[in-house]
Parts: C-alpha cells; structure tokens; sequence
C-alpha cells in the first residue's frame, strides 16, 4: 500500500466546518486512490506564493517527510508549477495536488478506449499552462519527482498541443456516434434518464436495484467512471437508464471539459435522477446539491430533476421530511428511498412516469382478425396497451408516442 502525508491551508476566513468535511474528502480520495494516510498537516494563513504554506511549516513537513518517508505529499490546495517545484525540492519527495490526485484515480477506472481518452486530455489539459515553466524549471535542476515529467525538450509545450487537439477530433467522433445514437433510441420511443449526484452519494447500488444488476458499487469516491446504459420498465414505458461519473467540489474546467461527452449523458436526457446521500448532516448535503447545480445548471434548465434521497434507511421519516424541507429549492420532487433494502423504489419509478415526455391517448378499433392480432402485438412493443376489448373488433386504449398513433389513426374512434 502506498503512503501519503495529507497537507491543506485553510484560509483565515473559511469555517471550520467546511474545513473538516474537505480534508475528510481529501482523505477519502486518497483511499480511492490506493494510499495509506500516515500524517495530515494543515495552516490557516493566507496563500504562500513560494509554497502555498508558510516556509516554516514545508520545514515541519520535510522533517515529517523524514521521519515517515511517505511516497507522495499530496495537498488539498491548487499548486503552482513553481510551488510543485519549490516543495518538492525542500521535501525531497513527489508533491501532487488534489486534482492530480483524482487525475491518479481516473486512470485506474478508466476502462473503455473513450475514457482513457478522456482522462489522457484531462491530464493535458491541466499540463498545457504549466508546459513553458516545467520546461524552464527542468534545465535548471532535477527534483525527485517533480511532476513525473522526466526531461523534456523546447518542444513539448507544442507537442501537448498537439495531442488535445488529436484527442479532442477522436472524442468529437465518438460523440458524433452517440448522438446518432439518442436520435435513434428517441426515434424508437425510448426516453432517457440519468443518473447524477457527487461522488459516493450511492449512485451504482440505486442503479443495481433498479435495473436488477450487480455493476461496482464500492464505499469509495468515483466507483463510476464508464457510464453504463440500460433499459428499465416505468408503468409500462420504456426507458433508458444511464449511471455516470459523479461530481466533486471546485471541479476544474479543464477537467469539466475533458469529460464533457460523458456529462451529455445528463445534459441530453428528459429525466435528471438527482442522488443526494440522506444519511449527512443537512448542511453536508446542501453542499454537495449545490456543487450538484452549479455543475450542471446552464445545461438543465429545461430538463426535469428528480431529487433521489438515497440511504433513507439510515433516517426516521420526520428526519427526512426535515431535511427535503430544508432544502427548499435545491431539492425539486424529492422522493426517499433505499437502495439497499428497496424501499421507495416504486414511488420513485411512479415519479419518473409522471415527468417523462407526455405521450397520447387514444382509442384504437382493430379488426377482429390475423392481421388486426399481429398489429396488436406491434402496439403493445411500441405503446403502453391499458386495456383490450373483444367484441366484433379489437378495441384497444393505447398510450403511445405520435409517430406510432399516426399508422394506426386510420383505426382510431372518429
């Protein structure tokens, strides 16, 4: 297992509060990424331009680099290349930030051509502005470690440049072939829904309980990376059911970009499952719901959100009826369920019924005979069938999208 030394620089006028959950997600995220935590060190000053902390305390951290001779220092605030550099000399060992750290987990989830590609751009793109000065700083001296780039010549600023572009025309083709592919499966009748939420909040357990399937579901943040596309039965409508990666605090944009045809699985559905864990404190949770929004906002505005409160096993219902209140606004059509014992399950495929893309009713007189059975049998693949009458003719009450009524309309009641 390898080891880490946690650092972060709480500003002076941050809450304490919020100081605690994010170390407490710093030490998650370096679990997920396979490290034992064997120290954490924090500061509240204000930031450092050479070291991000104050020059006694990285002198506290290389002797504490000494005595437990960690394989990473790994800090919760944004680094500089210069900072990296900086650090990393006095230390003597690998100093990384949080954003490289879950750089570092989306590699070892990354499964599918797409998403290698994806997370290769992410790494670029973090690089890119950073490219002159790491070559700059590499001519003058080699740190152990120092970014894991090894030397590199005039022209790597331009060669990195030159693969985002090659990854980004990749990326926009596979794009090109999934939006092809929604156009079709919206053609079919099928409407979308996914699944959204920040990391951990138990996204993969909800999305094995719905769809009866057993797809990772681990007590560590960002299980999903691959997004994973099924089909769900909803009150006798079809739709489409897409778990995807989750959100985490001060997304970078680079990092936002990089995954963007991963997110337009939630940016093109007609149904946003929002999964909020139930069981933290309110203000935890209104947190990440914001982190949520704020993520997704610009893109949704006219897409319907269903806001899951997953593990509500864990809560008496005047607990959760407390917190849905609560969280006004940033909690639209709450419904509670557990995904572990299965509870609220049904209430929650009734909530999705009821905000899926409006289809039409209409009564529909087949006649009694083999080719008026066949049509039957087509209707009820394409349509929601509510009741069948026979009598002399076949007659039928039948939901279904337009393009379906308008072959049957020469049978529908005049």
């Amino acid at each position: 297992m390898k080891r880490a030394i946690l650092v972060k620089r709480n500003d002076p006028r941050s809450e304490d509060h919020k100081n605690e959950l994010q170390m407490t997600e710093l030490e998650e995220l370096a679990g997920s990424a396979g490290y034992t935590v064997v120290a954490e060190v924090t500061q509240t000053k204000h930031p450092d331009r050479k070291y991000q902390i104050g020059r006694g305390k990285v002198e506290e951290l290389a002797q504490l680099v000494r005595d437990v001779n960690p394989d990473k220092v790994i800090f919760h605030n944004q680094l500089s290349t210069m900072q990296v550099y900086n650090l990393s000399g006095i230390c003597r060992c690998e100093v990384i930030d949080k954003f490289q750290l879950i750089l570092e987990i989306f590699a070892t989830r990354a499964t599918t051509h797409r998403s290698k590609l994806q997370v290769e751009l992410a790494r670029l793109e973090y690089e890119l502005p950073k490219a002159r000065a790491i070559v700059s700083i590499l001519k003058k001296e080699e740190r152990p470690g120092f970014m894991g780039l090894g030397g590199y010549e005039d022209s790597y600023a331009q060669d990195v440049k030159n693969r985002i572009s090659r990854i980004r025309d990749e990326l926009k083709n596979m794009e090109r072939d999934r939006d092809s592919l929604r156009n079709f499966r919206h053609s079919r009748g099928f409407s979308l829904v996914a699944m959204a939420g920040y990391t951990n909040a138990g996204k993969s357990t909800l999305f094995n309980s719905l769809v009866d399937e057993s797809r990772p579901a681990r007590d560590m943040l960002f299980t999903t990376l691959v997004p994973a596309t099924r089909s769900l039965n909803v009150a006798g409508r079809e739709v489409l059911l897409t778990d995807t990666v989750g959100f985490i605090e001060e997304l970078p944009h680079w990092m936002v970009d990089a995954f963007r045809s991963t997110l337009n699985e939630i940016f093109f559905a007609d149904i946003v499952l929002l999964v909020v864990d139930s069981g933290e404190p309110l203000e935890t949770i209104r947190r990440k719901l914001r982190v949520c929004h704020e993520t997704m906002w610009e893109q949704l505005q006219d897409v319907s959100i269903v806001t899951v409160f997953n593990k509500a096993d864990l809560l008496t219902r005047e607990e959760l009826e407390a917190r849905m209140l609560g969280l006004g606004y940033l909690a639209p059509n709450p419904v509670a369920v557990s995904a572990i014992t299965g509870s609220g399950i049904h209430e929650l495929k009734r909530e999705i019924r009821r905000h899926l893309p409006k289809w039409d009713f209409v009564k529909v007189s087949l006649p009694l005979s083999e080719e008026g059975m066949s049509m039957l049998s087509w209707l009820f693949g394409e349509g929601v069938v509510h009741s069948v009458d026979y009598s002399d003719t076949i007659d039928v009450d039948l939901e279904a999208r337009e393009s379906i009524i308008s072959k049957v309309r020469p049978f529908t009641d005049k």
